[in-house]
C-alpha cells in the first residue's frame, strides 16, 4: 500500500513539474496561455458595436460576402487603429465624436482619419432595417418639405453621390435648421463641418464593388429604397 501511495505521489510531482516546466519554456518563446491572456486583456477605449442584424439580412441589397468584409475587416481595422492610437492617452476617455473633432482641429490626420472612419461605419451599418421601413413620419415631413417629395430627394442624393469624385460618402445633413445633401472626400464627416449628419451612403468601393461593381449610382438607390430606417434619420434629427 505504502508503495502503491508513494508511486502516485511522486507520479502528480512529475506531472505538476512537466505542466510548470512547460508553461515557463511557453513564456520564454513569447506564448501567453489562454487563461492568463484573458486575465490580461485591456479594456478598449471604442469597442465596436455588433452589427444590429446578421451578416445575411440586407441581401440583396447588400450581399453577406459584401458586409463580411467591409464589417468584418475594414470597420474593424478602422476601430484597432483607434484604439491602438488613443491608449492611455488624452483622448482614451473622449467620446469617439469628440475625438474625430479634436483630431481634425489638431491636424492629426492618422488617428482622424480613422478614428472618423469608426465613427461613419457606426452611423451607417445603424441606420439600416432589414426591408426597410415605411418612408414616413417626421422624417419624411422633412424631406417632402425641403425637396418636393421622396423620389425628387433620392434622385438628387443619387446625383450627388455619382459626382463624389474617388472615395467618400454622401450625407443627408441638417445645415443650421435646413436639409441638405452634402459629398464629402475619403474619412471627411459633417461632425468637422458643423453639420448634423441624418442619413448616409458610403460610396468608398469596398462598399458596393462586389454587388455593384462599377454601378454606384445603382447601388445608392437601391439602399435608400430598401434599406433605411426613417425612424432612425428622425432620431438623428432630434
Amino acid at each position: 500500500m505504502h508503495t502503491q501511495s508513494a508511486r502516485l505521489n511522486r507520479r502528480r510531482f512529475l506531472q505538476t513539474t512537466a505542466a510548470a516546466a512547460a508553461l515557463v519554456g511557453a513564456a520564454m518563446a513569447g506564448w501567453t496561455p489562454l487563461v492568463m491572456a484573458q486575465g490580461q486583456q485591456k479594456k478598449e477605449a471604442f469597442p465596436m458595436q455588433p452589427l444590429p442584424y446578421p451578416e445575411n439580412a440586407l441581401e440583396p441589397t447588400i450581399s453577406a460576402r459584401t458586409v463580411s468584409f467591409h464589417y468584418g475587416k475594414h470597420t474593424k481595422k478602422y476601430y484597432d487603429t483607434t484604439n491602438e492610437m488613443v491608449a492611455g492617452g488624452k483622448y482614451a476617455g473622449m467620446p469617439l465624436e469628440e475625438v474625430v473633432r479634436a483630431a481634425h482641429q489638431e491636424k492629426n490626420k492618422k488617428l482622424f482619419n480613422n478614428a472618423a472612419q469608426a465613427w461613419n461605419h457606426t452611423f451607417y451599418w445603424n441606420q439600416f432595417k432589414p426591408g426597410g421601413r415605411e418612408f414616413s413620419g417626421r422624417a419624411a415631413d422633412a424631406i417632402k418639405s425641403s425637396f418636393g417629395g421622396y423620389e425628387e430627394f433620392r434622385d438628387k442624393f443619387v446625383k450627388e453621390a455619382e459626382g463624389q469624385f474617388g472615395s467618400g460618402y454622401a450625407w443627408l445633413v441638417d445645415n443650421k435648421g435646413k436639409l441638405e445633401i452634402v459629398t464629402t472626400p475619403n474619412a471627411v464627416n459633417p461632425l468637422v463641418q458643423q453639420q448634423k449628419p441624418l442619413l448616409t451612403v458610403d460610396v468608398w468601393e469596398h462598399a458596393y464593388y462586389l454587388d455593384y461593381q462599377n454601378k454606384r449610382g445603382e447601388h445608392v438607390k437601391t439602399v435608400l429604397d430598401k434599406l433605411i430606417n426613417w425612424q432612425v434619420v428622425a432620431q438623428n434629427m432630434a
